[in-house]
């Protein structure tokens, strides 16, 4: 399984996920679709499917015209408003595409019908990959709009039981004001500290910070961090729904206080396994 990470828009992220033996192709949050088709003629590969994390313009506004380039695509997603879908999938349901398994997991918060997908290979030493969109950005997580902050939590709590190892695959670039914000909520955390001098060196060199790991986000994500005292402290409170309401409250707050920061120019880069291993990610 090979993943392509493809900066569109300003700073979104779509994906293709190739199934290296069949040369099967799903895409993920397709935004530009005459872009992607690029990459999926340089690769040599079968585009099969869409995955739609959620119904937003910004991730699901290449469907349409993807649908009419690509007749007979499928386009899946959980929420009824996500353009051109053909079939609509269900908490805890599981595709195969070639080698690749995808388990659908619904998140809802960000939006009510939020979906993320976890995909892995038997037998292979590549380790899994999450793709998701506006749940868990790395961290951070997406602005609760559509669900209550409970709903969120629990969102955030299953992603978190998934394997340490699992690659995060994002859907946006939000990572230095993120740790930014996660510095003001835990300033003695030195995960936080050295994720932010390397998240720089990232922008400076205008490359994209996904994936981080899971393991990794427990480390330095608030929003994954609701139990640990310095955040229960930085909020004042102690339930862990209530804890992740005051930290999206403040973030919120955290934005609007700070300047605009301009995009990153960032060229398109193709991401496989293994290239963010060969340098230290902290």
């Amino acid at each position: 399984m090979k993943v392509k990470v493809i900066p569109v828009l300003e700073d979104n992220y779509m994906y293709l996920v190739i199934e290296e033996l069949t040369r099967e192709a799903v895409a993920v949050d397709v935004a530009v679709p005459k872009r992607l088709l690029e990459i999926v003629g340089r690769e040599g590969v079968s585009l099969t499917a869409v995955l739609t994390t959620h119904h937003h313009w910004d991730h699901a506004r290449g469907n349409p015209e993807l649908a009419r380039l690509r007749p007979g695509l499928a386009v899946l997603g959980a929420d009824e408003r996500i353009f051109s879908l053909t079939r609509r999938l269900a908490h805890g349901e599981e595709l195969r595409f070639g080698a690749i398994h995808v388990r659908c997991l619904l998140t809802p918060g960000h939006t009510s019908g939020h979906m993320s997908y976890f995909l892995w290979e038997d037998d292979c030493p590549d380790p899994p990959a999450l793709f998701s969109g506006d749940a868990l950005l790395v961290a951070g997580c997406g602005s609760c709009l559509e669900g209550s902050a409970q709903q969120m939590y629990q969102s955030l709590a299953e992603l978190s039981t998934l394997p340490p190892e699992t690659k995060v695959f994002c859907g946006h670039e939000h990572t230095l004001s993120n740790l930014e914000f996660a510095q003001k909520v835990e300033p003695c955390n030195d995960h936080v500290r050295a994720k932010l001098s390397w998240a720089k060196k990232r922008d400076e060199d205008d490359v994209p910070t996904v994936p981080s790991t899971l393991g990794e986000e427990r480390l330095y994500n608030p929003f994954l961090r609701v139990a640990e005292e310095p955040v229960r402290k930085f909020t004042g409170k102690a339930g862990p729904a209530d804890v992740l309401e005051v930290l999206c409250e403040e973030r919120a707050r955290f934005e609007q206080a700070g300047e605009p920061r301009q995009p990153q120019a960032r060229a398109l880069l193709a991401l496989q396994w293994g290239l963010l291993s060969a340098a230290p990610n902290k």
